[in-house]
């Protein structure tokens, strides 16, 4: 893949309590949140290739009902608890595959004591940390790239996979990939939509396929809604999906991929 170094293995003690200033802040959220899961899959074999952890109110309510009440004072907070909730829950359910947890990057101070949470939270539930997905939407306006560069070359050392979101649609663009070749790239939905009857649109996302296959990153289209869609991508050599097509996201639960959606 993008790198062949091996995964650096340290046990989670060995990180200093209190090497960044959110890590003494133990207060709990002022709220509550769980997650529901919508299965990633590889049209080629047919399969489930992971999950991506979304994160809903309580009882189910919307991302945004959550994410409204998130700010300076515990963004910190959330994102640690967003990932130790997610393989909380992935380990629950009997995932097998890969986990794609989406963080903030804004909300890491130094990556290699921030990820002492995750690194405890698959340790304890025994998830194997080969197989999380750190994922960043690339709409969210960072406020260092570079920083966000040291993120990622960071979680990849532990081991961890990287993925961009939304690619296409933020603020980074082609400027953060000239930076960091992650993973996966996930195009971004307003791109897939209708892309069987919009030329320009086919015409970006197989310069993207290319682009993809040039640098050695996996593309991940999402937002798949439509037989033709999917049939469009599969022709661009675009295996990896994700979208209603398949399934929606699953309340505290794993999806399952009715047999027409493969058809």
């Amino acid at each position: 893949m993008n790198s062949s170094k091996p995964p650096i293995l340290l046990d989670a003690t060995a990180f200093p309590y209190g090497a960044c200033a959110g890590c003494h802040d133990n207060a709990p959220l002022p709220f509550d949140f769980e997650y529901a899961y919508q299965p990633i899959v590889n049209l080629a074999t047919r399969s489930i290739y992971g999950h991506e952890a979304l994160v809903r109110g309580p009882n189910g309510e919307s991302a945004a009902s959550v994410l409204s009440q998130v700010n300076d004072d515990n963004r910190y907070r959330f994102d640690q608890a967003c990932r130790v909730k997610a393989v909380a829950g992935a380990a629950k359910l009997g995932m097998q595959g890969y986990l794609s947890i989406n963080f903030l990057p804004n909300a890491v101070y130094r990556p290699e004591v921030c990820i002492r949470s995750t690194l405890e939270a698959a340790r304890k539930h025994n998830f194997p940390t080969d197989k999380i997905i750190f994922e960043v939407t690339e709409g969210e306006k960072v406020h260092d790239r570079p920083h966000l560069v040291d993120i990622f070359r960071a979680y990849r050392r532990f081991g961890f996979q990287t993925a961009i979101d939304d690619f296409g649609a933020g603020y980074a663009g082609l400027n953060l990939l000239a930076e960091y070749q992650p993973d996966i790239i996930k195009i971004d939905m307003d791109l897939v939509r209708d892309i069987d009857t919009h030329p320009a649109r086919q015409a970006i996302v197989r310069a993207i396929a290319s682009l993809g296959r040039e640098l050695g990153i996996r593309i991940l289209a999402e937002g798949i809604e439509t037989r033709a869609e999917r049939d469009f991508l599969a022709a661009c050599d675009i295996s990896l999906m994700q979208g209603y097509w398949f399934s929606k996201p699953i309340f505290q639960a794993l999806g399952t991929i009715p047999s027409e959606a493969w058809e």
